[in-house]
């Protein structure tokens, strides 16, 4: 079982930055790959970044890639979200999940890949 609780989030004007982390309690955080979601009212729940167990594979959304950076601290059990330039469409609540990975390498884009999930953090861009 793992544990997975987010903080960072939190009001900001568009073109404002905040970094989001996620820290892992309850098992060796380096087997895990891991990801933020995002979901704003109305709106399915939708992936943002994900990265693999090893850190170094990063899959981004479209909408986010160079401006969002996903990154991972193993000897902390935490993962990252740096967020620049946020728009207000950014606001919603991120999530961070985590799952077992088959292998280092690998990371995971669907919501039915994660077994463990964050309860959630507000964030929300002013314009």
């Amino acid at each position: 079982q793992v544990q997975l609780v987010e903080s960072g989030g939190g009001l900001v004007q568009a073109g404002g930055s905040l970094r989001l982390s996620c820290t892992a309690s309850g098992r060796t955080f380096s087997n895990y790959a891991a990801a933020w979601f995002r979901q704003a009212p109305g709106k399915e729940r939708e992936l943002v970044a994900a990265i693999s167990a090893s850190g170094g594979n990063t899959y981004y959304v479209d909408s986010v890639k160079g401006r969002f950076t996903i990154s991972r601290d193993n000897a902390r059990n935490t993962v990252f979200l740096q967020m620049n330039s946020l728009k207000p469409e950014d606001t919603a609540v991120y999530c961070c999940a985590a799952r077992v990975a088959t292998w280092s390498g690998r990371y995971y884009s669907e919501v039915y890949e994660y077994q463990y999930w964050g309860p959630g953090n507000q964030v929300t861009v002013s314009s």
